[in-house]
């Protein structure tokens, strides 16, 4: 009980608690790296590699299943049916960073993301997110916004354009629909080339 009251003072107390853009945040990165140089290992091994989404809108979200934020899984698969057939993505990048929040083997985490929220959208296999293990997307997203732009716990939502840039990012308490997601959603595929 303790715990859970601490937890939930240090995320009302989060500086980062509040979404932005990365136009407001962002700074010089020295190379014309974008996401889709980056690719994850998904749960057989095989890699997903985000330029294999070029000319689409991803929201990049690392989940956890034993998280409190867990809810949050069904509204990102909503957030998919709603803007998939527009051009959105949603990937999800299972960590065991916060707390040991995601206790399931890899093979496991897709099957209970749909059974218990819905949740059909891709799963990588598990992930470091930051310290010094972190995946090299981490690492260059960090370069590339503002430090409060960074993973501070389970559910924490990058945007990425058709043309790999960051474009937003969402702290973990932003529920996915809400307006400031939905709206940046809305207009960043206003944005996307016709089919």
């Amino acid at each position: 009980m303790i715990r859970l009251a601490i937890l939930a003072a240090l995320m009302i107390c989060l500086p980062a608690a509040v979404s932005t853009t990365a136009a407001e945040t962002a700074h010089p990165v020295p190379s014309s790296t974008t996401a889709h140089d980056f690719s994850f290992k998904m749960p057989e091994g095989e890699p997903l590699r985000l330029s294999d989404y070029a000319g689409k809108l991803v929201l990049l979200v690392n989940t956890a299943t034993a998280c409190g934020f867990s809810g949050q899984l069904g509204a990102l698969q909503t957030l998919a049916d709603s803007y998939g057939d527009r051009g959105l993505v949603v990937i999800g990048v299972p960590s065991n960073d916060f707390g040991g929040q995601e206790p399931r083997k890899d093979s496991d985490i897709a099957g209970y993301c749909e059974a218990a929220y819905g949740a059909t959208f891709p799963m990588t296999a598990k992930t470091h997110v930051k310290g010094d293990d972190a995946h090299p997307f981490y690492v260059w997203a960090a370069d590339a916004l503002d430090v409060t732009a960074r993973p501070l716990w389970n559910f924490h939502k990058y945007l990425i354009g058709p043309d790999g840039k960051l474009v937003a990012w969402f702290a973990t308490p932003t529920p996915p629909m809400s307006d400031d997601v939905t709206s940046e959603i809305e207009r960043r595929l206003q944005d996307l080339p016709k089919s």
